[in-house]
């Protein structure tokens, strides 16, 4: 026989790639604890009532500030494909 095969194999946390097949884990772990601890420990904030009127009331003032800005898509996209100008209004 030869001498390696007589030799003792070194325990298992000796080498190095198991801890590298542990740390994975071990990580995953702690950092769903740690999200864990943010969801219980804060609160979650309450939405408005009335979220829908006062969107539409924020829309209805872009609009009247700069009627222009909200050109349609298809201006947009027609004039970069074709290299038209398209006119202001």
């Amino acid at each position: 026989m030869s001498q390696s095969a007589l030799t003792p194999s070194a325990p298992w946390w000796k080498f190095g790639h198991v801890w590298m097949v542990i740390a994975g884990p071990a990580l995953v772990v702690v950092a769903s604890c740690f999200t864990f601890y943010l969801a219980s420990s804060t609160k979650d904030p309450v939405v408005d009532e009335d979220y829908y009127r006062k969107g539409i009331e924020i829309n209805k003032t872009l609009e009247a500030s700069n009627p222009n800005s909200m050109a349609p898509a298809t201006q947009a996209r027609n004039h970069a494909a074709t290299g038209v100008n398209v006119p202001k209004r």
